[in-house]
């Protein structure tokens, strides 16, 4: 598709200004210099022919993939399109977004977002593989969690800003594990973490991870951008040392070589804000672009702790 024949279309031309993109980032929505890139967007996806019936975006929706390609017009476009195309072709996963359906695998303490972000002011997020049972969980359902999660957290205007930083521990890794990643899901992974989804992704941190997953790897490998694959690092079994030097210590719980809260305390606390906010990603799954408004009740996670972690950015 020609995204920039869609933006000339629409009848409105380039914004200008003296602002590059993560200036324009840190200002707020409501700001007069936005609008002009709102709009210019929302026009040019209106007339796009996949978005033609819809009647109308809200500039809050709209702002989440500006700031992700730090308000170029032309790659925002292409990424909204990209995220409806994304939801439309996997049905399977964007239109079951209930986390009580997976409170069995949550239980297990598989995945959290840490209560601080890192001194950069990404989220840190960490999925522990372990932790997942291929007998009880098929990989679809454990996919739907982290979607669960990039839904919450892409709505949080510093989130937009900075992106996101994920852990993955591999310990406990095996072959039943590896059977359930086919190719298939590897093209859809790859592709929400590279261009189908409103989130920049910082970095990728692998750690015990065993030498059988290195075929599952090769088959992610291929389907990300350069960008991605230089944020990928593999820091193994010994990884608190190496890890430390990507994380300051008070973001990271103590079994990561950290001195903040424990991984079951950040596992627990996130698993109720997700259920917390079931009502809100039902609404998102069920919406045909996902451009649902929060009400005061689907309030974001609390970012407790924030204010020391700014004050402790001389860790970093």
């Amino acid at each position: 598709m020609d995204y920039s024949r869609c933006l000339q279309q629409s009848n409105v031309s380039g914004p200008e200004g003296s602002m590059n993109g993560p200036q324009l980032s840190e200002l707020p929505d409501d700001s007069e210099q936005l609008r002009p890139y709102v709009s210019r967007l929302r026009r040019g996806a209106l007339r796009a022919g996949e978005l033609s019936a819809v009647g109308s975006l809200s500039s809050g929706f709209l702002l989440r993939f500006l700031r992700a390609r730090d308000f170029n017009t032309e790659l925002s476009l292409k990424l909204l399109l990209n995220y409806q195309r994304w939801r439309r072709e996997s049905p399977e996963i964007s239109s079951c977004l209930s986390p009580s359906s997976v409170l069995g695998l949550l239980n297990t303490s598989y995945h959290a977002v840490l209560p601080q972000r890192d001194c950069t002011g990404s989220r840190v997020l960490i999925y522990r593989i372990g932790q997942w049972n291929p007998k009880d969980w098929s990989a679809f359902q454990v996919f739907r969690v982290s979607l669960m999660t990039s839904e919450i957290i892409s709505r949080e205007n510093e989130t937009q800003r900075q992106g996101v930083k994920a852990i993955f521990d591999l310990a406990g890794w095996s072959l039943s594990h590896a059977l359930q990643i086919n190719p298939s899901l590897a093209r859809k992974i790859s592709s929400v973490l590279s261009d189908s989804f409103p989130l920049k992704v910082r970095g990728i941190h692998l750690v015990n991870e065993p030498m059988f997953f290195r075929p599952v790897f090769a088959m992610l490998r291929p389907f990300l951008p350069d960008k991605i694959k230089q944020r990928i690092h593999m820091h193994g079994s010994d990884f608190q040392d190496s890890l430390s030097g990507f994380f300051s210590s008070h973001v990271l719980p103590p079994e990561y070589g950290g001195h903040g809260p424990g991984i079951t305390q950040v596992c627990q606390g996130w698993t109720n804000h997700l259920l917390q906010s079931e009502n809100l990603l039902q609404q998102i799954a069920a919406h045909p672009t996902g451009d649902i408004t929060m009400t005061p009740d689907d309030c974001l996670i609390t970012e407790e702790g924030c204010e020391e972690a700014a004050s402790t950015e001389e860790l970093c």
